[in-house]
């Protein structure tokens, strides 16, 4: 997401940034190229036409011509005014002084409206007992993918009698069952359409009368460009929406949605989908996907996902095992921490400056050698990874085609090993933190 327009941003802004000062015509060249980048980015052209004249206004006043960095002064201006076009501040859900709380969830077919209910209602089930109840009974199999994604996350489900086609019954059946097993949050899975209808709308009209929603979040495909920005606009006339989540904001898309749908529409973006999983939910922080647009990374986002993914226990086991001996068992753990972090591309892109790295070797860095690293030990006896030290050709050899990957790559894993194992045996002895190798995630994830 917003590879290009970072990629386009990072270049007109490094130019700038090579300037002693700046000229209108500096300035009137490089928003050319940002304004460039957000249409390429899908961003509504309204909304484009808005925020260049801000950052320009801004970026010519005398406090910028005659400052000594100029160039770095207007990269902070558009990171400013692109945090504030996503809404600056984070917003939570509401949650009901009095329970129930409600959320009504609606949105077109195919936008991610059931998966994105289940992973709201898992998000929430740490404090509050949350009840999904599936209520599109058009749409072939949708009550079952609800019920199913439901029993995988250990939600509770209540769903309509077979063959039930009246949504109001079974809304109604609904709240009463949350009130008798004190579910203090219900999330309505609303039916869906391919595009827009007056039979749809009167139907969620009716669902949200009955209910009286805490919420109306909309979810919307970040996929989708502006058409999400139109589709947010329609719901929002019709049933006066409270909140945006965006889904699949981790894909390949542009990002048009994120940038613009909060300027169109006035709601806030409350939460965004970065994965397939049911897990893979986050709280939308314009600030921080304004540093990831920009290449500044977000470092914040990559210590919560450690601190989310990191297992305390094989924390614990891994401290008390390199206080007697780093093992290959050790490091297989290690590389295990990393894979529930999510795909290794983007943890890499919450680190500062990686996006700049790309043509200096940066781009070449290739996930699957965290795959094959893990088979290769997966692929050794107990005793040898015990004992690395007895890994001689013949072994390496089987160990090669029993993980699919060459001798090169073996000895290239038992050399980093060897490394890190000397580091922790220092770190064991001084009980001071050492600097990792180098090859580690360098030379240890090229694609060769």
């Amino acid at each position: 997401m917003f590879e290009t327009l970072r990629e386009r941003l990072d270049s007109v802004l490094g130019k700038l940034k090579g300037r002693g000062k700046l000229s209108e015509g500096d300035v009137e060249t490089a928003l050319r190229e940002v304004r460039r980048g957000l249409l390429e980015a899908d961003v509504d052209y309204k909304v484009v036409k808005t925020l260049v004249e801000t950052i320009r206004e801004r970026a010519v006043g005398r406090e910028v011509l005659d400052s000594i960095t100029p160039g770095q002064q207007v990269a902070a201006i558009v990171y400013e005014e692109l945090s504030a076009l996503m809404g600056t501040d984070p917003v939570a859900l509401v949650i009901s002084p009095k329970p129930p709380t409600v959320y009504l969830m609606v949105g077109l077919q195919g936008g991610g409206k059931t998966t994105s209910t289940v992973k709201i209602a898992r998000k929430l089930a740490s404090g509050h007992k949350p009840l999904v109840v599936a209520c599109d009974m058009r749409r072939p199999a949708a009550v079952e993918q609800l019920q199913v994604l439901a029993k995988q996350s250990k939600i509770p489900f209540f769903g309509p009698e077979p063959g039930e086609k009246d949504v109001l019954p079974v809304v109604r059946r609904a709240l009463r069952h949350a009130a008798d097993h004190l579910n203090d949050v219900i999330l309505f899975d609303t039916a869906g359409r391919l595009h827009m209808d007056q039979e749809l709308m009167d139907e969620l009209v009716a669902v949200k009368e009955a209910v009286q929603p805490t919420e109306i979040l909309l979810v919307v495909d970040a996929m989708t460009g502006q058409e999400a920005v139109r589709v947010a606009q329609s719901f929002h006339e019709k049933l006066s929406i409270t909140g945006v989540v965006l889904s699949k904001l981790d894909g390949d898309a542009r990002g048009g949605a994120a940038l613009a749908i909060r300027q169109v529409t006035g709601v806030p973006i409350k939460l965004a989908g970065v994965g397939e999983g049911t897990d893979a939910l986050e709280v939308f922080d314009a600030r921080r996907m304004a540093q990831r647009i920009m290449g500044m990374g977000d470092v914040m986002g990559l210590a919560e996902k450690i601190q989310q993914m990191t297992d305390s226990g094989a924390a614990e086991k891994m401290a008390e095992s390199i206080k007697k001996k780093f093992t290959l068992d050790d490091l297989l753990s290690q590389f295990e921490q990393i894979e529930k972090m999510g795909p290794l591309e983007k943890v890499l892109d919450m680190i500062p400056g990686f996006s700049k790295m790309k043509g200096m070797g940066g781009d070449d860095l290739d996930p699957k050698r965290l795959r094959q690293s893990k088979a290769i030990i997966q692929s050794m006896t107990k005793g040898e990874r015990r004992d690395p030290g007895i890994i001689k050709g013949s072994r390496r050899r089987r160990i090669a085609q029993g993980s699919g990957t060459s001798v090169q790559m073996v000895n290239q894993l038992l050399a980093q090993y060897e490394q890190m194992r000397k580091l922790m045996k220092q770190f064991g002895k001084q009980g001071k933190n050492v600097r990792l190798p180098k090859g580690l995630f360098g030379g240890g994830f090229r694609s060769r």
